[in-house]
């Protein structure tokens, strides 16, 4: 990783071969051109149709921020309301077309941007954030950015979904994976907290529609509302709308149905120079680190309110970062993020350097920078307890060696457990309920200046050694909890590089998927919406 800046990654991006790539999993800005329409203005009958040939074309099928993969439908249409995603999706099915969604973008893999998806329907123009008296929920379009659905909840009302830690992501796929970020240890996932979803869907008989599905007991679409708790994007059809509240929240003040957000934050860095470490102070800083999240994980936590990034980037980047911000202020929390710090560096010898501030919630938060697409490639693993003395030897191999001096990658623990872990694995689609950080693995390159092939080859050799011990992938048991659908690997339904015998799905869904396939089967019959990762109908 060439460079690291702070407050990039406090907000969810680093920079990686010299392009931005998001910490969670969906969404760049939306072209200028395609704003949402001004208050009050009539949306168009029928969406946007932009083929080859427009010069909205490249805008359009370009902004997926992974730019190993860029898509060439026969046309992308451009919707701005619930009729005209319904009519988009008709035309698609009636024409034979394979249909694919764009909300904000930050699809790790092709499931968008893939040759054979003909009809691309772009959402980045309904961005629209609103409090629905009737159902007594907020109500967010699928192609707002985080930072703006932050920036008006919060203006207009004092509260915030707990979602991804990267401002410029989409709502759109993020929450439909379980989005997490800077307040899920305090208060949980996105999903935790969505009451409903308007899905656009098609029938056996090839009719699109929409629906609403709900949490309420005696919603006959319940399933379906449940399916959009974790299951991920592009399965089940086109979601259009969201709606979210607190599960817990009484009363009809909006100020009161969702979480409130702290008015301020205490942020903070620490970076080791690698030249200061050898293999036992690397050895030290891992161990500690993940012997920390194992100790100061529980719901009650005094760090409750903690969200960091421990970037372990490979020797190339000159250092190893952590950064972070705890969700209050003052001598009390400044001594929390002193205490974390000495912690994690305790007995490794080298001294980090330090950087603390206080900044109000909303500038850490919602600052979207709007990045250009990079190439990269990225794994990912849930941990239930710290990595085991053999896996940070093989870390310390792949990153502080001739490949690690040479290749621009890393290995980010994010913190996760408290609040996140209180709900059932079976009452969402979420079924890693018990771990404590969430592991992304990176490598990265600039297209035209280096040849992908090492560095694919580098980060999958780098993830097959961690998990040697159960066929090159995180295979739920004692230490690891398998993987996050937000952030899909193709190379788990690869044979080759999946040799444990645990299917994909499993590693994914656990023991969910069953229940997510019938819930396909019933309303995806024809499998109208799939890719390479996508839910196979019962």
């Amino acid at each position: 990783m060439s460079e690291v800046t702070r407050r990039g990654v406090i907000a969810g991006t680093a920079v990686l071969g010299g392009a931005a790539v998001g910490l969670a999993a969906q969404g760049l800005t939306a072209p200028a051109a395609l704003a949402a329409p001004r208050a009050g203005a009539a949306p168009s009958p029928e969406p946007v149709t932009v083929g080859p040939e427009d010069a909205r074309y490249p805008s359009l099928t370009r902004r997926g921020t992974n730019a190993r993969f860029v898509g060439k439908p026969d046309y992308v249409r451009v919707a701005t309301s619930t009729e005209q995603v319904i009519g988009a999706v008709q035309q698609a099915v009636r024409e034979g077309r394979r249909i694919a969604v764009r909300s904000g973008g930050h699809c790790f893999e092709n499931f968008v941007d893939d040759p054979s998806v003909r009809a691309l329907v772009d959402l980045s123009s309904m961005s629209s954030v609103s409090y629905d008296a009737r159902r007594r929920a907020f109500t967010v379009e699928p192609g707002a950015l985080l930072g703006e659905v932050y920036r008006k909840l919060f203006l207009g009302w004092g509260v915030a979904v707990p979602a991804g830690a990267t401002a410029e992501v989409g709502v759109g796929g993020h929450v439909l994976g379980g989005g997490y970020g800077m307040l899920s240890r305090r208060h949980g996932l996105s999903v935790d907290h969505l009451y409903g979803v308007e899905v656009v869907v098609v029938d056996r008989s090839g009719k699109a529609r929409s629906v609403v599905a709900t949490r309420e007991p005696d919603d006959p679409h319940r399933d379906l509302w449940w399916a959009h708790t974790g299951g991920g994007g592009g399965n089940f059809g086109v979601v259009t709308r969201y709606w979210f509240r607190d599960p817990a929240a009484t009363g009809s003040d909006p100020s009161r149905l969702l979480p409130r957000p702290p008015a301020s934050v205490t942020s903070f860095s620490a970076s080791w120079q690698w030249k200061d470490l050898d293999r036992r102070a690397f050895t030290r800083l891992l161990g500690n680190h993940g012997s920390w999240y194992e100790k100061n994980s529980a719901p009650d936590s005094a760090y409750a309110g903690l969200f960091s990034v421990l970037m372990v980037n490979s020797r190339k980047a000159g250092s190893i970062s952590l950064v972070g911000h705890l969700d209050s202020t003052g001598a009390g929390a400044e001594r929390l993020v002193d205490d974390y710090v000495a912690a994690v560096g305790r007995g490794v010898g080298a001294q980090p350097t330090v950087g603390r501030e206080t900044q109000p919630w909303l500038q850490a938060a919602a600052n979207v920078q709007e990045t250009a697409p990079a190439s990269f490639k990225a794994k990912s693993a849930y941990l239930r307890k710290r990595y085991t003395d053999r896996q940070i030897g093989v870390l310390h191999d792949h990153l502080a060696g001739k490949a690690g001096a040479e290749t621009d990658g890393s290995l980010w623990l994010v913190s996760y457990g408290g609040k996140v872990n209180t709900v059932a694995p079976d009452a969402t689609a979420v079924a890693q309920r018990d771990s404590i950080l969430k592991a992304i693995y990176l490598a990265g390159w600039d297209e035209g200046r280096a040849e992908p092939g090492p560095r694919l080859a580098w980060v999958r050799d780098l993830y097959r050694d961690v998990y040697a011990d159960s066929g090159g992938v995180p295979v739920p048991g004692a230490v690891s909890d398998g993987s996050f659908i937000n952030y899909p690997d193709v190379d788990f339904a690869d044979p080759a590089l999946n040799t444990s015998g645990v299917p994909w799905s499993t590693l994914y869904y656990k023991h969910n998927y069953p229940r997510l396939q019938r819930i396909k089967a019933q309303w995806d019959p024809r499998d109208v919406f799939r890719h390479d990762l996508s839910i196979r109908p019962a």
